[in-house]
């Protein structure tokens, strides 16, 4: 009995190792020996994008030079004496020299073979010395041809020919989410180049030029990227790189580009005139702001509201008036007033408008010729007066009547008539309103008010929860508020 357990046993064993050694080799026979590849089954769509972002990279490096520039350092004050006397050794490290040269980066772009570059104004702004590279490590001097500070666009010239030039896209044509590549030379890295999408677009009030429609992309910007080129998957022109908004100073996704559209206006310009000239219409506008499109007939939340017409202006001789809303320029829509303050400034003077305008609650055409755009032409407070108005129905801030002195402090003519707000309650509907201390209001609901007898009676019939309309004057500027009765 003892034997044939054995020998089962034996048996097991024999059958497991020839299993186990078959299973074993079959393995190994399929296990590449190291060191060993792998590759991945990529879809071949996904390697032709690639490719193609590839090339576009192959295509505007050479058309993207990167800029340097010196500026020279004037010490305008003296060593203090006490420096100069026996304590001299000891300060003499820390001395600052008479002058110094200060050096910054930046990018720019080729626009043309025979040399014209164009970049940002605060690239070279103050610069005495401009040094372009181009990719192919040649240097050159840059000259100024022209610079734009309202848009923060210059254009620079190098002596050379043959040059490869970029090509212009459409930045009107342009849609939020769309692919778009970023060229520059991002502290002092030359030539290089980030991927990312559109986020916004028509970006005003930034802060960083005067006339703002900036691109908003999430593509890496940095400090040396500015007048470097924005670019879309067609490898076209679409905006010059510009500004970041950060708290650290680096790249925090959120990057500003001055559309291609406007900067080629201005780069034409600046080459064939020296100078920028702007549309005008002369009219003062301002956001419709819900409550302000109400007051008008135009509850829709686009357009731009004429809260003041100059006299002999292009507006007034087309018969727009106060009040109205502009919601189309050229069949274009209006989407508030900082487009339409673009739209009119790069319009050719001479040229004519048609303007979409609603008026009473009416949509009506007017046609309008461009003008240009004159050159550039504290406001003091009133002290208290003894003729206050506090108990009304426009609780919350306190009117005297305008008077020629007041007149006067305020920087207006002798003859206009109206009330100034002396006095505005903290926190209260009138502060979170908008209105201020200095304000001369002209109108409560489009009722001349010349006077705080005319302001009393008015306000004495407004019910509690009206809503008001104010047209007033701020320092020169004529707008309207709205604001809520209390």
């Amino acid at each position: 009995m003892e034997k044939k357990k054995v020998i089962i046993l034996v048996l097991i064993s024999i059958v497991s190792g020839i299993v186990i050694g078959s299973i074993a080799d079959n393995f190994l026979s399929n296990v590449t020996p190291y060191p060993y590849s792998f590759t991945p089954n990529v879809p071949k769509g996904v390697i032709r994008e690639g490719e193609a972002f590839s090339e576009i990279v192959k295509a505007i490096s050479p058309i993207v030079v990167n800029i340097s520039t010196t500026e020279t350092i004037k010490r305008d004050f003296a060593f203090p004496e006490f420096f100069e006397g026996p304590f001299r050794d000891f300060f003499e490290p820390f001395r600052l020299p008479k002058k110094w040269k200060r050096q910054s980066l930046g990018s720019g772009v080729i626009v043309s073979p025979d040399g014209y570059i164009i970049t940002n104004y605060h690239v070279i702004e103050k610069a005495d010395e401009i040094k372009v590279t181009l990719y192919d490590k040649r240097d050159y001097k840059g000259r100024v041809i022209g610079s734009d500070p309202k848009t923060d666009i210059a254009v620079l010239k190098i002596r050379a020919e043959g040059l490869p030039a970029v090509k212009w896209g459409n930045s009107d044509e342009l849609q939020v989410g769309a692919f778009v590549l970023a060229f520059g030379n991002p502290y002092g890295l030359s030539h290089t180049v980030t991927m990312g999408i559109i986020s916004a677009l028509g970006r005003a009030n930034v802060g960083i030029a005067e006339y703002e429609d900036f691109i908003q992309t999430d593509a890496a910007i940095n400090p040396g990227n500015s007048g470097g080129p924005l670019v879309n998957i067609k490898g076209e022109l679409i905006g010059i790189n510009t500004a970041i908004f950060s708290r650290t100073g680096g790249y925090q996704g959120i990057g500003f580009a001055v559309p291609s559209n406007m900067a080629r206006s201005v780069l034409e310009q600046l080459i064939k005139k020296g100078k920028v000239e702007r549309g005008w219409l002369g009219v003062t506008i301002q956001q419709v702001t819900p409550e302000l499109g109400r007051q008008f007939g135009h509850p829709e939340p686009n357009g731009a509201l004429i809260s003041d017409i100059m006299s002999g202006s292009p507006a007034e001789k087309a018969g727009l008036k106060r009040g109205d809303v502009i919601i189309e320029f050229n069949g274009r829509t209006v989407r508030d007033a900082e487009t339409l303050r673009n739209m009119v400034a790069q319009s050719k003077i001479g040229t004519h408008a048609r303007l979409k305008v609603v008026r009473g609650g009416r949509q009506i055409f007017i046609d309008a010729v461009i003008g240009e755009l004159p050159k550039d032409s504290a406001m003091a407070i009133p002290e208290k007066s003894k003729e206050e108005l506090r108990d009304n129905a426009l609780a919350g801030f306190t009117v005297v009547e305008l008077t020629v002195d007041m007149a006067k402090q305020l920087g207006l003519g002798k003859a206009e008539k109206g009330v100034v707000v002396v006095w505005v309650e903290p926190e209260s509907t009138a502060q979170e309103s908008g209105l201020r201390k200095g304000d001369v209001i002209y109108e409560i609901n489009k009722k001349r008010v010349s006077n705080l007898s005319e302001f009393n009676s008015i306000a004495s019939r407004l019910g509690e929860r009206d809503s008001v309309l104010l047209f007033i004057n701020r320092g020169g500027q004529r707008f309207y508020i709205t604001l809520k009765a209390s």
